[in-house]
């Protein structure tokens, strides 16, 4: 009796272990399904079709989520941290944003997870989860509206909401491979939605097809669209792209071949974004002295990335130090440290800093008026690794912001268009229209995205075909190039350079002769850095070092630059530019050198 009595214990032990390891494996398989994307399920439904002939709903039979920053009636908003949700009421009324769409005829399905206080843009949360990448999952999904992109990109909604601040729409769409619109500031209304940093904050929206964007943009961006256009320049921002950590032609080049499909070479532009913000943006000159003591020159990207993100935590700071100072939640030790910091920036810095914003508008308005793009890289890495340590990196850091901060800035309008694959990766270039210029970006997206996508398989495909007919084509072009520099057209000589070194970036002539022309545009940054790629590729390229000794003489960096002059001597003694320019140095700074 006893021993049946034990045999029923173990069967009923093995039974519940049976049910609890099934359960376990339901509750994953739920997480795997969902891809970690909501954080809570609802249900917003549409108002009853009006009766013909009156037209449906504009937005009949698509589904949405929203990031957990929207207000919806009878939810909580979290802001990414269980403490902010303990310590506030259910919201009173749904934003206008979410009720403009239902209205519209969509359905609201869900709240989507966002980084801790929709802060970073890296899209991981440590109190709820990060969203899985549906399309590299051991990489970051990009944030901070993550599971926003992450909802889209697993074909869980048709569209889903974000807030972009800093890069919180553009950057997850750029890791997921989805489409995503940063519209101008102030287009769309934030009523109803938390504040992040109330002078960069935009209400945007992810979408996989641009007709579903651009229904979306029909809806939220009234009045109703006007007649289709063309844009009349297609601007190639080239300093932007030498920023890109992958080959700059597996970007850029599929933007010109399409460009040249749809409206001709003749709209195609290219510009030196540095030396035009540096006449355009007056403050900035007055912000790098103030940074920098003036000893080391910086390009004027590298500052707006600085400027932005001094922006946005004091703004933070001042929407949301209250309840910091009163709950004390557990935050993240790098974002304390930055809260803690910005309390030490005076306020003519911060009134330094609007005044570049405002500046920036202008200067961007100017150069795109009401019938141009400008062409910039998302972002410059590929998505890194969950858990890696290049999202740590100040270059890492300081190459995103730049490149984010051009629209955050400026108040422009930007959309992130996904082009395939490089490394298994996710690749994305994005296209800024100016301020209030948003029916027209969005048009243009819908003329040039599918031939975006073909010229991505393209060029794929012809990568690995082009050899010997290329390094001919390469020649042609460095040639061209070479008759420009003489003709002092130093913008026009950069692009043919860029054709030679995309038809061969393996020849250091093209990197040697490209930052010749930088250097007479007063772009050292990026002569150095062309003049350090033709050094990796030929060590005895004596016109790298020296044009490289005389970026790194401008920028002050005046030890570096020495002992390049000094290698050219060793490579070719008999050289006096390099000779007088070592001495010439020595004299001046002889202690330390």
């Amino acid at each position: 009796m006893a021993s049946n009595s034990a045999n029923l214990w173990v069967l009923l032990g093995l039974g519940l272990a049976g049910i609890l390891l099934m359960t376990k494996k339901f509750k994953k398989s739920i997480i795997r399904q969902d891809f970690g994307a909501f954080i809570e399920k609802l249900l917003l439904v549409p108002p009853p079709q009006p009766p013909p002939p009156k037209a449906p709903h504009p937005l009949t039979a698509l589904t949405f989520a929203v990031s957990d920053l929207f207000e919806i009636e009878g939810y909580v908003s979290g802001f990414g941290h269980p403490e902010w949700a303990k310590t506030h009421q259910a919201a009173s009324r749904t934003s206008l944003v979410v009720s403009t769409l239902v209205d519209g005829g969509a359905t609201c399905v869900g709240k989507t997870v966002i980084d801790e206080l929709a802060y970073s843009i890296h899209g991981e949360n440590k109190h709820y989860g990060t969203p899985i990448n549906p399309v590299v999952p051991a990489r970051v999904p990009g944030g901070s509206c993550s599971g926003a992109a992450v909802a889209v990109a697993a074909n869980l909604v048709d569209f889903s909401l974000g807030v972009d601040t800093v890069g919180g729409v553009r950057v997850p769409a750029g890791f997921c491979g989805v489409i995503g619109f940063r519209p101008s500031y102030g287009a769309i209304s934030k009523t109803g939605v938390l504040p992040v940093s109330a002078s960069l904050d935009t209400v945007g929206w992810f979408a996989k097809d641009p007709n579903i964007l651009r229904r979306v943009g029909h809806v939220l961006l009234q009045p109703a669209f006007g007649g289709q256009r063309s844009p009349r320049q297609i601007i190639m921002a080239e300093d932007c792209f030498q920023l890109l950590k992958i080959p700059v032609d597996r970007v850029a080049q599929v933007v010109v071949n399409s460009t040249e499909k749809h409206f001709g070479r003749q709209v195609l532009k290219h510009e030196i974004l540095d030396v035009y913000l540096n006449s355009k943006v007056p403050s900035l000159k007055e912000f790098h002295n103030k940074k920098k003591n003036g000893d080391v020159k910086t390009s004027s990207i590298r500052l707006l990335a600085y400027v932005m993100q001094l922006l946005h935590r004091y703004e933070f700071r001042s929407n949301h130090e209250e309840w910091i100072n009163t709950e004390k939640p557990i935050l993240e030790p790098d974002f304390s440290a930055q809260m803690n910091e910005i309390m030490k920036i005076s306020e003519a810095e911060i009134e330094l800093c609007k005044s570049i914003r405002e500046e920036m508008r202008l200067a961007i308005n100017s150069l795109l008026k009401d019938d141009g793009i400008l062409v910039v890289p998302t972002m410059a890495y590929l998505p890194p690794k969950l858990d890696g340590k290049e999202i740590l990196s100040e270059e890492y850091k300081s190459s995103s912001f730049s490149l984010l901060s051009i629209a955050s800035l400026s108040g422009c309008c930007q959309v992130t268009v996904p082009l395939g694959y490089y490394d298994k990766c996710p690749v994305s270039v994005s296209l800024i229209a100016r301020h209030g210029n948003d029916r027209f970006l969005l048009d243009t997206l819908q003329t040039m995205y599918a031939s975006l996508q073909e010229q991505a398989e393209t060029h794929v495909k012809s990568k690995s075909r082009n050899t010997d007919s290329g390094e001919n084509s390469a020649e042609m072009a460095k040639e061209k190039g070479n008759q420009a520099f003489k003709e002092k057209q130093w913008k026009k000589a950069i692009s043919y350079y860029n054709e030679a070194i995309k038809l061969n970036d393996k020849n250091a002539t093209y990197y040697s002769n490209r930052a010749a022309a930088y250097l007479e545009l007063g772009s050292f940054h990026q002569a150095e850095a062309d003049c350090s790629k033709a050094i990796n590729l030929d060590k005895k390229n004596v016109k790298a070092y020296l044009r490289r000794g005389t970026a790194r003489e401008m920028l002050g960096y005046y030890k570096d630059a020495i002992e390049d002059f000094k290698y050219a001597l060793v490579l070719e003694p008999t050289n006096k530019r390099a000779s007088l320019s070592a001495e010439r140095l020595r004299k001046v700074f002889p202690v330390g050198y």
